[in-house]
C-alpha cells in the first residue's frame, strides 16, 4: 500500500507516517525508485502496535525501544495493552457514574459523601504516566516505588491515596497566594516527604518533576482538577523547596 492509502486507512495523515519513518519507528517495506513509499501487512502489523501504545499515554521514544527489543513479544503486548485499555474503562465508568451522582446531588434528589464526589479519581496506581518517568530518571526509581506500591496491603494502599489527596487539597488551598509562602512551603515539604515515601526523589528531581506538572498537559489537567493554576502553583513551590534547601 501507497503512504496515502495507509494515511486513509488508519485516518491519520501522511506527515505522521513521514515523521515515523524519519525517526526510524516504522520503516516502509520498499522504496520505489521513484521514492514511493510502499507498505507490507507486517508494517500495518507495527502500526498498530504504535498507534495503540501511543493511545495508551507511550512516548514515541518509548515505544521505539520497546518495538527494537529482541525480547518484544506482540502477542504478550496486546494482551498487555488489552489489560491496561480495561483498567482505563473501568475507570472511565466510574467518573462517570460520580457525574451522574453528582447532577443528581446538585439537583437535590440524592446525598453524596465528600467521598463519593472523588470516587474515580486514581493518581497513585496504574500511572499512566509511568513511562514518561522511567525516561526522565530511569528505571530504579520507578521500580522501587512499584515495588513498594505492590508489597503494601489494600488498606494501606487506600491510606496512602488519600494522604495525597489530603495534600493535594491543602495546597490548592494556598494556591491563590505565594508559593514562598511558610504555608505554601511547609505543605510542599509535605508532598516531598510522600514522594519519598513511595522513591527516592533528589531536590533536583523533585524539582523537575514540578516542571513536568506543567509542561506535561496530562498531568496539569489531572492536577488542576483540584483547583485551576494548582498544577502552576505547585511547580513553582517545588522549585523554591528546592533551591533554598540544596
Amino acid at each position: 500500500m501507497k503512504v496515502k492509502e495507509v494515511a486513509d486507512l488508519v485516518g491519520i495523515s501522511v506527515r505522521t507516517l513521514h515523521h515515523y519513518d524519519e525517526i526510524g519507528l516504522l520503516t516502509p517495506e520498499e522504496i520505489t525508485d521513484a521514492g514511493y513509499r510502499l507498505y507490507s501487512d507486517e508494517n500495518l502489523e507495527v502500526l498498530q502496535q504504535i498507534l495503540f501504545l501511543k493511545e495508551l499515554g507511550f512516548p514515541l521514544k518509548q515505544i521505539k525501544t520497546m518495538l527494537d527489543s529482541p525480547d518484544y513479544d506482540r502477542n504478550e503486548a496486546l494482551a498487555m495493552q488489552r489489560r491496561m485499555l480495561l483498567d482505563k474503562r473501568a475507570q472511565l465508568d466510574q467518573m462517570i457514574a460520580t457525574l451522574d451522582k453528582t447532577i443528581l446531588h446538585n439537583r437535590g434528589e440524592i446525598e453524596m459523601t465528600n467521598k463519593e464526589k472523588f470516587q474515580g479519581f486514581n493518581f497513585s496506581s496504574h500511572n499512566p504516566y509511568e513511562q514518561e518517568a522511567r525516561e526522565r530518571w530511569g528505571d530504579k526509581k520507578v521500580d522501587e516505588s512499584n515495588a513498594k506500591w505492590a508489597g503494601m496491603s489494600e488498606k494501606e494502599q487506600q491510606d496512602l491515596g488519600a494522604a495525597m489527596n489530603a495534600i493535594y487539597f491543602k495546597l490548592a488551598a494556598l494556591r491563590h497566594g505565594s508559593p514562598e509562602s511558610p504555608e505554601a512551603q511547609e505543605a510542599i515539604k509535605e508532598w516531598y516527604e510522600f514522594l519519598n515515601r513511595m522513591g527516592s526523589y533528589s531536590l533536583e528531581a523533585f524539582s523537575g518533576l514540578g516542571q513536568m506538572y506543567v509542561d506535561d498537559e496530562r498531568f496539569t489537567k489531572n492536577i488542576d482538577q483540584f483547583g485551576e493554576g494548582l498544577a502552576v502553583f505547585m511547580r513553582d513551590a517545588m522549585a523554591y523547596y528546592a533551591a533554598y534547601n540544596n
